[in-house]
């Protein structure tokens, strides 16, 4: 029987409609899957000097092996999460797992440039739509005080893929072959698949609906059909608040952008570190970017479960510590005090995953959740995750690494700008939404 939880962080009702057990279940499955998904794209850049050597490639060629599965994230995101959202989640999400898994086996059979090439081309297609709608599909299952939470935990997934897929193709492809760290890529991803299409199902997610709605409306959450493509638009960006969640997490994660992409150089440059220990202290500091992700999402749900506007000053927090923090540290002279005032900025840095995510999941939707996560997904492209290393890059000819990476955390307080307006705006624009929303419920 289904038991009614109040939802404190939004004040819209929340009917829970799967097991505790369960709900946990979907999310261990989701998030297993999301780390595949991130170690199938980085493996390839533990190959690099292989492939090189062995098929003569350009560092263009090799470039763009990399570039075209982040071209087409960029790319097909939105789209496919949009039939996502109609078709249903949990068959997309099989069906996008199976593509990249069985992409990344062909690039172990890869015999070229060409046939690696497309063979990338494929695993960008599968992973497009992954995140945005992996995360739907878990905050349908669990009540949204946890939305903070389970945002920053599910996203820090990418970070830890990352590194485990760096980490684990160079060992792999030193010893077994490089073709073998794309084939234990493959057979991993394979493996959840195949447990995940057994386990995670369109009947048991809907279980509680009691047969009133169609299969594609997924978890107790997603009852009522998504909008009308001529609406979804206007689902989408139907308030202020919602448009400051986009910009406010795009901007912060230009910063992290930037610092992933730049850490290794500046270990290089400022310490003499050789590549391979420059990479393993940007390692580090990637995975204290995850720990941080989901440490600050937690945070933020235990101090806005009773009070849901709460969740943008915290965001403006996160964004002006890691602000101070990491200007701080760039200021400092080169030594461990540097190393360990960075890191403390690191952590905070992408804190504001969970509470943006929150904010979107809050004021959208659950019908176009999977197409509000891609959109939110585009924002964080397009204003951070892309301009971030390039625009650092820019700087860095011009006025050196070391004073371009004092000036990039700056953009943080840009961050925090768009949170503060979006604050101002919450609370009318979360009650027009429920107004709105009863209104349809009534028809």
């Amino acid at each position: 029987m289904a038991t009614h939880v109040a939802d404190a962080s939004a004040n819209i009702p929340y009917t829970q409609t799967v097991s505790r057990s369960f709900a946990w279940i979907v999310f261990a499955l989701t998030f297993g899957l999301l780390i595949s998904d991130y170690m199938s794209r980085q493996v390839l850049n533990a190959v690099f000097p292989v492939l090189k050597a062995e098929w003569g490639l350009s560092d263009t060629q090799l470039g763009s092996l990399n570039s075209i599965v982040a071209l087409l994230v960029g790319l097909l995101s939105f789209p496919l999460s949009v039939l996502a959202d109609r078709w249903g989640r949990v068959r997309s999400i099989v069906l996008m797992a199976g593509l990249w898994s069985l992409a990344t086996l062909a690039c172990a059979l890869a015999e070229g440039f060409g046939q690696m090439f497309a063979a990338r081309f494929f695993v960008g297609v599968g992973e497009a739509a992954y995140g945005s709608v992996g995360i739907a599909l878990i905050l349908s299952v669990f009540p949204p005080h946890l939305r903070s939470s389970l945002t920053g935990a599910f996203m820090a997934g990418g970070a830890v893929g990352s590194v485990m897929g760096m980490a684990l193709g160079g060992v792999v492809s030193t010893h077994l072959g490089w073709r073998w760290a794309f084939g234990a890529m493959a057979l991993l991803g394979l493996a959840l698949v195949i447990l995940y299409a057994l386990i995670v199902t369109e009947t048991r997610l809907s279980a509680g609906n009691n047969g009133s709605s169609p299969a594609h409306k997924i978890g107790a959450s997603g009852r009522c059909a998504p909008p009308s493509l001529r609406n979804l638009f206007s689902a989408l960006f139907s308030s202020i608040s919602v448009v400051c969640a986009y910009v406010g997490s795009g901007l912060q994660l230009f910063t992290m952008a930037s610092m992933i992409a730049w850490l290794p150089s500046y270990a290089n440059r400022y310490y003499g570190l050789p590549p391979d220990k420059a990479g393993l202290a940007a390692a580090a500091f990637v995975l204290i970017g995850a720990v941080g992700m989901t440490t600050c999402g937690i945070i933020t749900d235990r101090l806005s479960r009773d009070h849901a506007v709460r969740k943008w000053l915290i965001a403006i927090v996160y964004s002006v510590t890691s602000c101070v923090l990491l200007v701080a540290g760039f200021l400092l002279p080169a030594g461990p005090l540097q190393f360990v005032v960075i890191g403390l900025g690191m952590f905070f840095v992408a804190g504001t995953t969970g509470p943006a995510g929150a904010m979107v999941a809050n004021l959208t939707h659950t019908s176009i959740h999977a197409t509000a996560f891609a959109t939110l997904t585009l924002a964080n492209n397009l204003l951070g995750l892309a301009p971030g290393p390039f625009v650092t890059g820019m700087l860095a000819d011009r006025i050196g690494l070391l004073s371009a990476m004092q000036l990039i955390p700056l953009v943080a307080l840009s961050a925090s700008v768009a949170f503060g307006i979006g604050y101002c705006h919450y609370g009318a624009d979360l009650m027009r939404i429920r107004a709105r929303h009863a209104a349809q419920r009534l028809q």
